[in-house]
């Protein structure tokens, strides 16, 4: 299976992005500070931005991220919208931004470990579409790992997005409706990726 292994705090910085929108609220990079930024971006260069900064929070290679944008532009609507709603429906993201784990990159290893059932079901896909009313619990089996007992803590101060439901005390979240565009919280401009693999 291929892997990101791309330096977190380096590359956010290349894509002009924050660490914590990663989840990574303590890491910075100070290398290359005062190098010469070329200021003036292509059309074509600040397009390809957005699409690497998509898949670089998101975790996803570019084969996979083709086939959210095709199946965006065959959905109803705007295809930037639906293609962020899409990543934002995946089972990783979902256990990410319910707090058992403390970034992307973790909740995806710990759904590909098998830790998460959905509606009583074990999804060890990380790309598994959730939708409303699914319940995302902990596995009996893996509630007495120390690792999610701290992420949960550790995550108080998390804010779960309003289309999302966690019982902190049993461990177990729920999808109580789609998410908007206006939920997710990432600053992207999703039209200029629609734009270009328009071209």
């Amino acid at each position: 299976m291929a892997k990101n292994r791309q330096p977190i705090a380096k590359r956010c910085k290349a894509l002009g992005i924050s660490p914590a929108a990663m989840g990574y609220y303590k890491k910075n990079t100070t290398r290359n500070s005062n190098s010469q930024v070329r200021k003036k971006k292509s059309e074509y260069a600040t397009q390809l931005q957005e699409k690497q900064k998509v898949k670089f929070v998101y975790g996803v290679l570019e084969k996979q991220f083709r086939g959210y944008y095709e199946n965006a532009v065959r959905m109803p609507g705007k295809a930037g919208d639906n293609l962020l709603i899409q990543l934002e429906s995946r089972l990783d993201n979902v256990v990410f931004r319910l707090g058992y784990a403390a970034t992307r990159r973790e909740a995806r290893q710990l759904v590909n470990h098998g830790h998460f059932t959905v509606n009583g079901k074990k999804v060890s896909i990380p790309s598994y579409q959730v939708k409303p009313g699914m319940v995302i619990a902990l596995k009996e089996s893996s509630r007495s790992i120390e690792r999610f007992k701290i992420n949960v803590e550790n995550n108080a101060y998390h804010v779960i997005p309003k289309w999302l439901d966690f019982d902190k005390d049993n461990l177990v979240g729920k999808v109580v409706a789609a998410p908007t565009r206006e939920d997710i919280d990432l600053p992207v401009e999703e039209h200029l990726i629609v734009e270009l693999y328009s071209k």
